[in-house]
């Protein structure tokens, strides 16, 4: 099958769905629901860039950027169960970055929760050093919260 990464919209139904999907994926693994929580919402007109990835016609990945003061940070980075182990949160990761390096960003937030085993060693592999939990973060529980400095691999 052909991957593709393309550009899209922050209310494209393929990317909404892929949310829903991760949303519930993460209530099962956290027991209750994550991205209810206010800290979890992106203000729309903060959106830099919404990436979707998809598998021969089918949406298995999506990814945003959004502006977070002076930094950029990766949102609601999801690949469906199928299509993990391929190398697409990779494929995608680097696509986000790409677009971080386009704004003139020097660093690329994000936050995960320490249940997402699989996400921090992809992210930690990627470059990404552990920081302090930063705002909006700071009452979400098992937040986990890394850096990259774009300027050090440029």
């Amino acid at each position: 099958m052909t991957v593709a990464v393309v550009e899209t919209r922050e209310d494209d139904p393929r990317v909404v769905t892929l949310r829903q999907q991760m949303a519930a994926e993460m209530d099962a693994l956290y027991g209750r629901p994550r991205h209810a929580v206010p800290a979890e919402g992106i203000d729309p007109a903060s959106v830099l860039v919404t990436v979707l990835v998809v598998d021969g016609g089918v949406p298995v990945a999506t990814a945003a950027l959004r502006r977070l003061g002076d930094d950029v940070e990766v949102k609601r980075m999801f690949v469906v169960p199928e299509a993990r182990g391929r190398g697409i949160a990779g494929a995608l990761l680097e696509a986000v970055e790409v677009q971080a390096e386009a704004e003139g960003a020097r660093r690329v937030l994000l936050h995960t929760g320490e249940r997402q085993t699989a996400a921090l060693t992809l992210y930690r592999r990627r470059g990404y050093l552990d920081v302090p939990v930063f705002d909006p973060y700071l009452d979400v529980p098992e937040s986990v919260c890394l850096a990259k400095d774009l300027a050090a691999i440029g």
